[in-house]
């Protein structure tokens, strides 16, 4: 029996704020068919920059994420045997061209619209300027 527990659907925080589950599960969602982004790119536009490694684990948790359109930096699938394979299979499936072992993310890259703030960064006053 695995102790990971599988999510539904992401949960909110007690006070209302879209948790980092549940905000970079919004922004996967978000990414059309025929469309890639990278797990960086993820997790900045969730507002969560360098955090890259916690889309990976959102990818693992939730189910029903289009986990096929999130790729490594430069576009390089980043699953190893054949999940690589499945991958690219439906990544080409959806229209996504590839250039030798990567996607071409000039042609196929999904722009976010502007990053999203954690609740953390919400509340914090903003900085005098320096004299």
């Amino acid at each position: 029996m695995s102790l990971k527990r599988k999510h539904k659907s992401p949960a909110r925080c007690q006070s209302g704020v879209p948790s980092l589950l549940t905000a970079i599960s919004r922004r996967i969602r978000q990414i059309p068919p025929g469309r890639v982004s990278t797990y960086g790119a993820i997790a900045k536009a969730a507002g969560y920059p360098r955090c890259a490694r916690h889309v990976a684990q959102v990818l693992k948790r939730v189910d029903g994420l289009p986990w096929q359109r999130v790729l490594g930096s430069g576009g390089r699938i980043s699953l190893r045997g054949e999940l690589a394979m499945e991958q690219r299979f439906l990544l080409e499936a959806e229209g996504v061209r590839f250039r030798g072992r990567r996607a071409d993310m000039k042609a196929c890259e999904h722009r976010f619209d502007r990053p999203a703030r954690p609740a953390s960064a919400k509340s914090r006053p903003k900085r005098l300027p320096r004299k």
